[in-house]
């Protein structure tokens, strides 16, 4: 017998964002429903009103949370939360209302998630200012999604095609990351890496770069003494778990190698030492995927870019490759 296909559900994000466009984007890709049975979490009157712009094929049926799933070609199924009149949004313009319906409509997804109703979150983007305009005080996705499911041990992987990498520290300013850096810290990223690559992607033998914080990789304490003190403690610690971790690298050189093979992942201290060379290799299709939740959570690599929202230039390519990751963790999952 056929394994059952996984449920997914994708929330609209920020409805005065790309949000509603790229998904009606996605849904043009004709064989979507072959991968997974999915809806979305959001309003009515945004998603009306990207269909408008984008394409008059694409059908929207509001939906349920008991009602079956419509699979018909360029249909769109929709679970309205009814968070938003037409009147109370503005297209490209942040606001308490569009910030506070689009954590409406993540927590519906971790509520569906965490009773097992569905199997894996594609969020499209939010805005923290808009967040925090609502009162919402977590800095985004990642911390509300781990609060909501109590997990205490999760962090970001953000993939490419040839590139994940993981970030010991994510939204901190630069002069931060030395004191936040603890061995404890790096070592438990290493963890979950290593443990992701095996269950959610079927590595059966991953092979984790750590990469050094410094020049060099401090030049042997030339130019900091992070690698010493903080991040060979956790490489060693995580090899005598039986983790194949190496380093740490020079962080100048240890991409170009990576992308041909010589590790599944990287463990990066920071933001920018993760972001900027994935970007380079996969602006439009970067995806973010949250390990160590109870569930499967993966997003678009960008943010709600307002600048052209209700233009139909923003890309669904990134929100696609979300998709298609979340379907395939998900069945790595069941296996």
């Amino acid at each position: 017998m056929a394994a059952r296909k996984p449920r997914i559900a994708i929330t609209m994000g920020d409805p005065a964002g790309i949000g509603p466009e790229i998904i009606i984007k996605m849904f043009k890709k004709e064989d979507l429903y072959k991968y997974a049975d999915v809806f979305v979490i959001g309003d009515l009157f945004p998603l009306l009103s990207a269909q408008r712009r984008i394409s008059n094929k694409i059908a929207v049926k509001p939906i349920n949370k008991s009602a079956g799933i419509s699979r018909g070609r360029n249909t769109i199924n929709l679970l309205d939360m009814r968070a938003l009149k037409l009147k109370d949004f503005i297209i490209g313009k942040e606001s308490a209302r569009a910030g506070g319906a689009s954590y409406i409509y993540l927590l519906e997804a971790i509520e569906l998630a965490m009773s097992k109703k569905i199997d894996a979150i594609v969020t499209a983007p939010i805005n923290k200012h808009a967040l925090h305009l609502a009162g919402i005080r977590e800095p985004g996705h990642t911390e509300i999604l781990a609060k909501r499911s109590k997990t205490k041990d999760y962090a970001m992987m953000l993939m490419a095609e040839k590139l994940k990498v993981i970030l010991v520290t994510i939204h901190t300013s630069i002069k931060s990351v030395p004191q936040l850096l603890t061995t404890g810290k790096i070592l438990d990223k290493i963890k979950l890496a290593y443990r992701s690559l095996i269950t959610d992607f079927g590595i059966k033998a991953p092979r984790i770069a750590v990469l050094g914080l410094n020049p060099h990789a401090g030049e042997t304490g030339a130019f900091g003494d992070e690698e010493i003190t903080k991040i060979l403690p956790a490489i060693k610690k995580a090899q005598a778990l039986g983790i194949n971790a190496q380093g740490p690298y020079p962080p100048d050189t240890i991409f170009h190698k990576i992308i041909n093979g010589s590790h599944n992942a990287a463990v990066c201290m920071y933001h920018d030492q993760g972001l900027i060379p994935l970007k380079l290799i996969g602006f439009d299709t970067g995806v973010n995927f949250t390990m160590g939740l109870p569930f499967v959570r993966t997003s678009p690599d960008h943010g709600t870019a307002y600048d052209i929202a209700g233009t139909g230039k923003a890309s669904e390519s990134s929100i696609l490759s979300a998709f298609m990751v979340a379907c395939e963790i998900a069945k790595n999952r069941k296996k």
